[in-house]
């Protein structure tokens, strides 16, 4: 029988030479105690090495997908198959492809794995010409050209994109806004009833900069930039306005100014849809989850993805209201109960009641989403959708104080009616006795100074008693 071993400086393969003794597993380590020992059992029979580490790099890589690069299939091809011998692997995958691909008869049992541990263990006095030290460099350099590749790095993944895309998107949004309130506040001198029948503001800056001076809004023709109606209305309104007159210059101006304003939100258009793209890419189960606006702004609140999926879901939750969490702290009131995550349209279609429910199940559901986006390997969406629609069965059941079932195991509501007490027919009262009845009447003398006259109206069924008392002086 033969044996593959893979080293990081070649591939090695053995034969063995008494099989005898690997039908005692359990003490087949003593055979590989010394170096002579081990001779005695396996012994090299060639030894393929590796020219460099880049070579090595790609033959391990293709062990670890459970496929064979050319240099393992030629040596195969050459020793393997001539000695019409079965061959022991270590990694049953890779024996399944050589038994496929050469139609070579593999081996993998426990007795292998054994086998594999000796001659592992005993590595520099089985193969000579390789020293230990050089051994020990090439295995840790190796090891990280590995874990460099697995890392996956790819272009589509760097989350600093996003960071830098959505911070830029708010800066625009801000500086359009004072674009265009400048613009308005401008021309409103000259045309103020414009600003009044065009609420758009980007329809509002095309408009400007098609026409100019407001005499030439009779000749002007506007119907690819407005409807007919109002249309209509803005060159009715041109004739009998109460703006005052700029000169060429002022128009100029403003003109130029409406140029920036759609030049911006035309670059502000085109890096939204990037910023889609780029943030559908990293995190598509978040994106799915709270929206692609706030996945970013949680992903540049914390800096990265792998910082956003470190934190717990309570932290997710007043992510981006620090300052009011820590206000609530100091004054002792009431924390917050959403952050950034408030901005998500499963929070913003909520009842004020239940926003604070929503958005605590929203934020552990994001969390779930955020660590299957940072760590695993499938790049579908599948899981937020799954979370999508577990949410929205939430919301449904809060909203229409159902049973709240969502995963097949909740319980019901209970049941209050066989809780609440049956009052049955009403008591009477208890008849009073006549000494009572003496009691009463004695209790309400009030001793000298005062006469008392009682009367006893008695009822249907029960004893009323009602006194009326007058206080007299009494006459000597």
């Amino acid at each position: 029988m033969l044996v593959l071993f893979e080293t990081s400086v070649g591939y090695a393969i053995f034969k063995v030479l008494n099989e005898k003794k690997l039908q005692e597993v359990d003490s087949l380590w003593k055979e590989f105690e010394t170096p002579e020992k081990a001779n005695k059992i396996v012994k090299l029979k060639h030894f393929e090495k590796f020219q460099d580490t880049a070579e090595a790099l790609a033959a391990f890589t293709a062990l670890m997908k459970g496929k064979i690069n050319k240099q393992l299939k030629k040596v195969l091809k050459k020793i393997v198959k001539e000695a019409h011998e079965p061959l022991a692997a270590a990694d049953a995958k890779l024996g399944g492809v050589i038994k496929e691909k050469l139609n070579l008869s593999c081996i993998h049992s426990p007795v292998v794995n054994e086998l594999m541990r000796g001659i592992r263990s005993q590595m520099g006095g089985l193969i000579p010409g390789v020293e230990p030290r050089e051994m020990a460099a090439l295995c840790l350099g190796l090891a990280h050209s590995l874990s460099w590749y697995r890392l996956k790095f790819s272009a589509d993944k760097v989350d600093t994109m996003i960071v830098q895309a959505i911070s830029l998107l708010d800066d625009l949004d801000k500086e359009l806004n004072n674009y265009i309130m400048r613009c308005r506040e401008w021309y409103g001198w000259h045309f103020p009833e414009l600003g009044k029948i065009i609420s758009d503001n980007l329809t509002y800056c095309k408009c400007l900069q098609k026409v100019g001076d407001r005499k030439n809004y009779a000749s002007a023709k506007l119907s690819e930039i407005l409807p007919e109606e109002v249309e209509a209305e803005v060159k009715a309104a041109a004739e009998i306005s109460m703006g005052t007159e700029v000169s060429e210059e002022d128009v100029c101006n403003i003109l130029h100014l409406c140029t920036q304003v759609i030049e911006t939100s035309e670059y502000r258009t085109q890096l939204y849809e990037y910023l889609q793209n780029r943030v559908m890419a990293i995190a598509p189960n978040v994106t799915v989850t709270v929206g692609d606006l706030v996945g970013a702004r949680l992903i540049a609140h914390a800096g990265s993805l792998l910082n956003l999926a470190k934190h717990a879901a309570s932290t997710v939750q007043i992510l981006g209201a620090e300052k009011a969490l820590f206000r609530a702290l100091k004054s002792r009131r009431a924390t917050p109960k959403y952050g950034l995550i408030y901005h998500a349209s499963l929070v913003g279609q909520t009842s004020p009641k239940h926003k604070g429910k929503i958005s605590r199940t929203l934020a552990a559901k994001t969390v779930l989403a955020v660590r299957y986006d940072a760590f695993g390997e499938d790049s579908s969406s599948a899981m937020g959708v799954e979370n999508r629609a577990k949410l929205e069965a939430r919301l449904r059941a809060l909203e229409d104080r159902g049973i709240r079932k969502i995963s097949g195991t909740g319980k019901a509501l209970a049941k209050t009616e066989k809780y609440e007490h049956k009052r049955g027919p009403k008591r009477q009262s208890r008849r009073r006795r006549p000494r009572d009845l003496q009691r009463q009447k004695e209790r309400a003398s009030c001793g000298q100074g005062q006469n008392k006259a009682a009367f006893c109206i008695p009822g249907k069924g029960d004893v009323h008693s009602l006194c009326f008392i007058s206080a007299v002086n009494q006459q000597p």
